[in-house]
């Protein structure tokens, strides 16, 4: 663990690449700002690719991971959720009355904000919503029950296109803006932030792990990691990375891990989903 901040920090200090900075603007204007960035740094990508995280960049892991997604390794996990979104609720009710849109094809729809409630709304966070109000006990956020029944729901979702916008509400645009201060926004002993592996030095290298560009680093969760063997949701891997650089992670489904999900999903517009996926 120490080696691997060692790397990352040090590469960070040679300045490899120019950071882009949090400035005031609108969601639109990141969202082409944010965008263009990583066409500019890495132009042998096509736009397409980059649902595809690190193995749009690198060739040799790119046919290695392809190779892994012959005979997926969260398979079992998709069928396991599949059984539980068509199995009733005691009362005779399920997720399809009550997630958006019948619940399937939606997993890039997710987060929205909704301006009735005045909250963002993730996916997770609805499903035990909609379990609540049947009388089910809720799910625990991070993998298990809730990393299958998502990614049943993301499999069904696969080629769907992202297309997160904020509402012209203060409100919306206060959660947006807790997002954008979460992703850029130094912390933990080492320093870091999310934008520094990920828009910085994103391409480059901590020890043998080759950091993901940002720009549609949502796109393929729940994610399925090797590390890990089994699934995660995405709050879980904001949890892990936290703990990557000594900073104390917040709780799943706290506001300020639901708003870096809304300000990721927002600026991968046009980006298609296709998860769940697998990685290193």
């Amino acid at each position: 663990m120490r080696k691997f901040m060692l790397a990352v920090s040090t590469a960070l200090a040679v300045g490899l690449v120019t950071p882009m900075t949090a400035t005031a603007s609108t969601p639109q204007e990141d969202v082409k700002a944010f965008q263009q960035y990583f066409y500019d740094k890495f132009p042998n990508v096509a736009k397409g690719d980059f649902k595809d995280g690190v193995y749009s960049l690198n060739e040799d892991f790119r046919l290695q991971w392809e190779n892994t997604e012959e005979f997926p390794p969260y398979e079992d996990n998709i069928a396991k959720g599949e059984e539980m979104f068509n199995k009733p609720f005691a009362n005779g009710t399920s997720y399809a009355d009550c997630l958006l849109n019948g619940g399937t094809g939606t997993r890039q729809l997710y987060p929205y904000f909704d301006t009735s409630s005045g909250k963002l709304k993730t996916l997770e966070g609805e499903i035990n919503a909609c379990r609540k109000a049947n009388g089910e006990k809720p799910l625990k956020w991070k993998k298990g029950a809730m990393a299958n029944l998502t990614a049943y729901i993301a499999d069904t979702s696969r080629g769907n296109v992202i297309n997160i916008d904020v509402p012209n509400d203060d409100r919306a645009i206060a959660a947006y803006e807790m997002g954008k201060k979460q992703f850029y926004m130094k912390r933990g002993q080492l320093n870091l932030s999310c934008a520094d592996c990920h828009v910085t030095n994103s391409g480059g290298y901590a020890r043998s792990d080759l950091l993901s560009p940002a720009l549609g680093n949502l796109s393929h969760f729940p994610v399925y990691r090797h590390k890990w063997s089994a699934l995660g949701t995405p709050h879980r891997r904001f949890g892990g990375c936290n703990k990557n650089i000594r900073a104390k992670p917040f709780k799943a489904q706290s506001e300020q891990y639901k708003s870096l999900e809304y300000f990721l999903m927002v600026m991968a517009k046009g980006v298609e989903a296709n998860g769940p996926s697998s990685r290193k």
